[in-house]
């Protein structure tokens, strides 16, 4: 089953670079559509052929970002079966979940909105990922005392997967958002589009990331007696939920909408990005077997 897993890792790992490439080409077949637009009727044939080249591409990017999930899910699924456990043993194993979380995500957002603008950085960040993943130790070992609550850490990691997930989506919309500018760049989504798919990604996410809070709390008290040490992790966790708990804030109650929502989408992201790594470089509880 392990050799399977590893198999399934390859497989995700290229079928996410050619969707990767496939969005990129999508990406500027969109855009070479916006340009044809503006010459003359003379120029419609052209303008003909590169949507046919745009659908294609947007087409067959979204083909093979459905089989980066199929994979994906099969490779921890082998993990699941050779370990007995959940995806939450090392940074291996939650690098794979974190990369399939964003991917689900993306799917979702790509069916909801029509959107597939968002899956050339979308792509990115899972590549980034698998990446990370393919340098970082991937052999078995035994769990060690802390990660020996199966159902809860499980759980606790689920829901830190569709949080990271919809959180990468949000920072792709708001990235988007101030690319876009004041509507200008024809070939893009509109910002209230992007806006509102932000919001939608965190209204999904924030949530989780309470939950990641309140059950991390809970396998704490079991694990080490206590249910908040202050531990970098459990504050990174903790910032990051007040960030995207202030833009829901500032959103909703202070109307706050574009630049500055957006800019808080990218910090909260960043803050994301800390949490999940920042153990690697301040130590603490969580430093064991490099969880992630």
């Amino acid at each position: 089953m392990f050799k399977m897993s590893q198999y399934m890792y390859t497989a995700a790992f290229l079928t996410l670079a050619v969707a990767t490439l496939f969005y990129l080409w999508y990406a500027l077949a969109t855009r070479r559509v916006a340009v044809t637009r503006l010459v003359t009727a003379g120029g419609r044939l052209g303008q003909t052929v590169v949507s046919g080249e745009m659908g294609t591409a947007g087409k067959y990017g979204t083909m093979f970002a459905a089989l980066t999930v199929v994979f994906l899910t099969l490779c921890l699924a082998f993990r699941a079966v050779a370990t007995g456990h959940g995806p939450f043993a090392n940074m291996y194993e939650f690098t794979l979940a974190f990369a399939w979380g964003v991917m689900v995500s993306y799917v979702y957002f790509e069916w909801r909105y029509k959107v597939r603008i968002l899956g050339v950085f979308a792509s990115l960040v899972a590549v980034g990922m698998m990446a990370y993943a393919a340098i970082v130790p991937a052999e078995i070992q035994p769990l060690v005392p802390a990660l020996q609550n199966n159902l809860l850490l499980t759980i606790h990691v689920a829901v830190a997967i569709v949080a990271y997930g919809t959180f990468a989506i949000a920072f792709v919309a708001a990235l988007l958002y101030l690319f876009q500018g004041e509507d200008g760049v024809s070939w893009m989504p509109t910002r209230a589009l992007l806006d509102e798919i932000g919001y939608k990604a965190v209204i999904i996410g924030f949530p989780m990331m309470a939950l990641v809070i309140i059950l991390g709390a809970l396998w704490a008290d079991v694990a080490w007696g206590s249910y908040w040490s202050w531990d970098p992790k459990e504050t990174a966790s903790l910032v990051t939920w007040l960030i995207y708990g202030g833009y829901l804030h500032a959103r909703t109650m202070r109307g706050w909408r574009g630049t500055r929502s957006a800019v808080l989408l990218l910090l909260g992201f960043a803050a994301t990005l800390f949490t999940y790594f920042g153990n690697l470089f301040f130590g603490g509880l969580h430093s064991y077997g490099g969880l992630g």
